[in-house]
């Protein structure tokens, strides 16, 4: 990692503050109430986060709230809890229990919905069938599914038996499943013959065939039976779920899970090589994902809340599932592509369940920015009161579209900053409280220790760029690398002193708003200064015939790095030269000389993960005309590579 500040170049000056009717009724309701929490949980963590753990329900109370020896931490120790339980059991002695608990909606527009007390009794027999094969508390079960309630009901019933969960996105191929499967050690796979993509059926149960060749440790698979597609069943390893769950019983008691059990693992790609295995506890995670969602998305009994990500993302797991259900709030599950079978597919589901709480990517936004304001006008989106962002910066342009496009500048927008690894979010307007900048994701949550430093871990001045870190523990904290402490150690505690290093840049602004630039593999450093890509992409969005852009660096002769920048335009603009020279002005213009590309390249599409982020290794490659190495088996559509290397070899 680099020793030189990281340059700031994004000027943006608006603020938003919060509504006053919003603010009246939120659960946090202004500034000073925002300060007052801050300051008495940086003053006593423990005391703060212990009285917050009382909310959950118990087995066996803790002895002790936090056991902290760098980088290790222990939270709620000698407790005994189980998330399941909190998720379900504990609605079902008040009025909640005939509450939707989820509503699925599929690519092809059919809905399920299950209530806390339906979803309840599957989640009990599914847990019934998993002890019936054999599955004990400690055991990992790979979970290999499309967006459908199994998924849901897989995981609050390993939960509930406290067997450790790893879910791999169904998108994945069957070499990635493989070494995901190998890693954890997992003794069960639950998957289905196929899942619903663009009106296409993804066979999944062949992937795992595929897959199980060279795992030897899946001695069982469990078939949910989704596209009836054809498949091969393996005697004695394959099952049917729909024949498993026959008379199974409804009722399972919830096991006393101790405080520090791994509740999943969750593998993040990375940059190149192995797949880590991110693990996460079991009740200081599930305070930390119960906590944020109530205060962030301001949850009340009434809403009906969607996040659009997939559950195969710990975005899925934290904001669809776990954190959503423990406050009794009704979630939606969608299993399809957001813009089929027609661009508005998310408004019209919006419209139709009356969602009260939507939470997206940036690069859906753009994505839908880039196809007109036509197709969210066409549906009734009254019913939204809160708009949240999350994977990765938005850009100041998309936020104020979103602003006003979709949330007729009434709903409050969350910028959300965490990762894999913080296991819930970190840094964030809270909407009755902190005014928001387009473009920063604020303040941190109560209880967040976050800082901007320079190498040595001393913090650097106002809008100074640096290295984001959290300085002390937190609940929902990840436990480790599963298997690999060494790598867990060098790769997040030994970059700055005593620290937590999140492998973002940023900074800060004068009143203490956290700007976050990127990561810190993507910095370009152009003649001896190191700018963030983000702020370079911002000023090309704000120019009006952009949809979406992606800086990178790419070798120069004379200034070391130059700057590449892959655009997408809005629909009805043509590329050419022209414009290639209007947008290297327009960025001199918003920003200064040192910023301006020196290359820009047009681009149908850029190349995505399926989370919604974009692949810059994957540009830097192309940018510097050398052969892409590395993981690509998180491309959501791997043409868009081919396409790109197309383009720059003609």
């Amino acid at each position: 990692m680099a020793s030189e500040s990281i340059t700031s170049v994004l000027k943006e000056k608006r603020q938003f503050k919060p509504k006053k009717e919003f603010a009246a009724s939120a659960h946090i309701k202004s500034m000073a109430e925002y300060q007052r929490l801050y300051k008495k949980a940086e003053k006593d963590p423990e005391k703060f986060w212990g009285d917050l753990s009382k909310e959950l329900h118990w087995f066996k109370p803790w002895k002790k709230v936090l056991q902290w020896k760098l980088p290790y931490a222990k939270w709620f120790v000698g407790g005994k809890t189980n998330v399941s339980y909190n998720c379900l059991d504990r609605h079902l002695d008040t009025p909640r229990k005939n509450k939707a608990a989820i509503i699925w909606e599929s690519e092809s527009g059919e809905t399920r919905t299950y209530t806390y007390q339906q979803l309840h009794r599957e989640v009990c027999r599914f847990a019934n069938v998993l002890k019936g094969l054999g599955i004990v508390q400690g055991d990992r079960v790979t979970v290999y599914l499309p967006m459908i309630p199994e998924l849901a009901i897989t995981l609050l019933a390993c939960a509930r038996i406290g067997a450790t969960h790893s879910v791999v996105f169904a998108g994945f191929s069957a070499s990635a499943l493989r070494d995901r499967i190998n890693d954890a050690g997992a003794k069960l796979v639950v998957t289905a013959d196929g899942g619903y993509r663009k009106g296409e059926v993804v066979l999944l149960k062949e992937k795992v065939d595929e897959a199980l060749k060279e795992a030897p440790s899946a001695q069982k698979v469990v078939v949910v039976q989704r596209a009836s597609t054809p498949v091969s069943m393996q005697m004695e390893r394959d099952v049917w779920w729909h024949d498993l769950m026959k008379g199974v019983s409804g009722q399972c008691p919830a096991a006393p899970i101790d405080s520090e059990h791994p509740l999943f693992t969750l593998y993040t790609s990375g940059t190149t090589g192995k797949p880590k295995g991110i693990v996460h506890s079991t009740a200081g995670y599930l305070l930390g994902a119960m906590i944020t969602a109530r205060w962030i998305f301001d949850l009340k009994e009434t809403d009906t809340y969607w996040c659009t990500a997939d559950i195969g993302w710990v975005t899925g797991h934290s904001y669809i599932l776990y954190g959503i259900l423990a406050n009794g709030v009704t979630t939606v599950m969608y299993e399809g592509a957001p813009t089929y079978p027609q661009p508005d597919r998310l408004w019209e589901i919006v419209a139709k369940h009356k969602v009260n709480v939507f939470y997206t990517a940036p690069t859906a936004i753009r994505a839908l920015i880039k196809l007109g304001k036509e197709w969210p006008e066409k549906h009734d989106l009254s019913s939204l009161r809160l708009l949240g962002t999350v994977g990765e910066p938005i850009n100041p342009e998309a936020w104020i579209w979103y602003h006003e496009v979709i949330g007729k500048k009434q709903c409050p927008i969350v910028d959300t900053w965490w990762q894999t690894e913080t296991g819930a979010i970190m840094i964030t307007p809270l909407p009755g409280a902190i005014p928001s900048k387009p473009g920063s994701a604020t303040l941190p949550f109560p209880g967040i220790s976050a800082d901007v430093v320079d190498r040595s871990g001393k913090s650097v001045p106002a809008n100074v760029g640096g290295y984001l870190v959290i300085k002390k523990p937190w609940p929902s904290m990840l436990r480790g690398i599963w298997g690999d402490p060494e790598r867990y150690e060098k790769q997040y505690w030994l970059d700055i002193p005593g620290a937590y290093f999140t492998g973002d840049g940023a900074r800060r602004d004068r009143d203490g708003y956290f700007w976050v630039m990127g990561r810190v593999d993507d910095v370009i450093n152009v003649a001896g200064h190191r700018l963030g890509t983000m702020e370079i992409e911002s000023a090309l969005v704000s120019h009006p015939v952009v949809a979406e852009a992606a800086v990178v660096g790419r070798p120069d002769d004379i200034k070391g790095t130059g700057i590449a920048a892959f655009v997408t335009l809005k629909m009805g603009n043509t590329p050419d030269d022209g414009l290639k020279e209007t947008l290297k002005k327009h960025v001199g213009t918003v920003i200064g000389a040192i910023a301006r590309p020196d290359e820009i390249r047009f681009a149908e599409a850029l190349p995505k993960t399926r989370s919604g982020k974009i692949m810059r290794r994957l540009l830097r490659d192309i940018a510097a005309g050398v052969e892409t190495v590395g993981d690509t088996t998180t491309l959501e559509d791997l043409s868009v590579l081919a396409r790109l290397r197309q383009d720059d070899e003609s």
